[in-house]
């Protein structure tokens, strides 16, 4: 595979995007720093397909990563494949305000084909390669220049091996029949709306206190505020006020700006500065939250009571066991709610339908209904159908 100089010039980027425009795919990963800033910094970009990769430098002088977005973004006959993406494509997200599409990420993929639930990059190149990545780079300074031999080979290194893996992991997708099982979960990576920070939605995030409109209407100013603050200055939301502390205010509003100095979680300085100015504008104009905002009351079948958890139990004794028989992550299937959620009655559930209730599904509803039991064989736990289980026991008494 050949290895480009670091690419940091918009005519070397230009010429290599038209080469790998004609690749089936492209691995992708870049390197950021985002601790002390709202968005993320761009610092490096590593792409590769099976022929040869390059790292791109997004902070070279005059540098216009249009080719690359365009790449990523617009051009549907490139797979572009990342390895735990989900924090890669919200930066792609921030400069153009889409998506790379089409999207494969490898470390869900290989919950379809092994019961890791969520492998590290090390741990997937070890798995198939067969050799130890030095991690030695992984935490230094991306954004300080110039970039070292040692860190643009530890970056290069994460799209390179994964162009060697991807087609192993493909071929084993089409071989157990399984590549159907991943495409709304690649498709919700892909998902804009996942990337999009919009203030007036900011409060989706913290945990309601309760569902009191006039409660939910400040921590709904509160929290786009909050969102625009931080934008504004390009640091950590949680730098303005940590969700905590945002939710006590909207539950126990301040009377007047002097009262800040006893909110927990903020310093002496806000009873009288600007920001604690700003902060009690927004409260005095906030408004009760719109019924048609109203965050639903959790939906529930008939109340588990002490039975339904024992068979919400029994499902999950039922999830191991079939994870580790198709060899496939237990993520994948179902989670605990959903497993609750059948024990306590509700049937229109994503485990019954698709792909999951053949592989699962029924099954597990079998077992809630009692026409499954659990039954040790050679000294392995099984499913068995009741019916069955009664037929051999009478096969026995009969031969007696």
């Amino acid at each position: 595979m050949k290895i480009h100089d670091l690419i940091t010039t918009t005519e070397a980027l230009t010429e290599l995007c038209e080469r790998l425009a004609k690749s089936d795919f492209v691995t992708v990963d870049t390197e950021f720093m985002r601790e002390n800033t709202y968005w993320p910094e761009l610092c490096l970009v590593q792409i590769a397909n099976e022929e040869e990769a390059a790292a791109i430098d997004p902070l070279a002088n005059g540098i216009d990563l249009t080719p690359l977005w365009d790449l990523m973004c617009d051009n549907e006959d490139v797979l572009k494949v990342f390895h735990a993406g989900g924090q890669d494509v919200e930066i792609v997200y921030n400069f153009t305000g889409k998506t790379p599409h089409p999207i494969f990420d490898t470390q869900i993929a290989m919950m379809a084909i092994s019961q890791s639930e969520q492998i590290g990059y090390a741990n997937l190149v070890e798995s198939w390669l067969g050799f130890t990545v030095d991690k030695g780079a992984r935490f230094t300074d991306w954004g300080r220049r110039p970039l070292t031999e040692r860190q643009i080979e530890y970056a290069i290194g994460d799209v390179t091996h994964l162009s060697v893996i991807f087609p192993k992991i493909l071929n084993k997708l089409i071989k157990t029949d399984r590549g159907g099982w991943l495409n709304a979960e690649m498709e919700k990576l892909a998902d804009p709306s996942n990337y999009a920070n919009d203030a007036g939605t900011a409060w989706h995030r913290i945990r309601s206190p309760g569902r009191n409109a006039t409660v939910l209407g400040r921590l709904k100013g509160l929290a786009a505020w909050r969102e625009s603050e931080a934008q504004h200055k390009n640091i950590p939301r949680g730098r303005i006020m940590r969700d905590e502390t945002l939710a006590d205010i909207a539950s126990h509003p301040p009377k007047q700006q002097a009262d800040l100095i006893k909110v927990r979680g903020l310093s002496n300085a806000w009873k009288d500065n600007d920001i604690g100015k700003r902060l009690m504008k927004v409260l005095e104009k906030a408004e009760p939250l719109p019924a048609d905002e109203m965050p639903e009351k959790q939906k529930r079948g008939a109340p588990l009571g002490k039975e339904g958890a024992l068979v919400a139990d029994l499902l999950k004794l039922l999830l191991k066991i079939r994870s580790r028989e198709i060899d496939v992550a237990s993520r994948l299937l179902t989670r605990s709610d959903e497993m609750e959620a059948l024990a306590a009655g509700m049937r229109k559930l994503p485990i019954l339908e698709g792909w999951r209730y053949e592989v699962f599904g029924r099954d597990a509803l079998d077992l809630v209904e009692g026409k499954l039991a659990f039954a040790v064989k050679n000294g392995r736990l099984h499913m068995t159908l009741v019916e069955d289980m009664t037929a051999d026991m009478a096969e026995g008494q009969d031969a007696q």
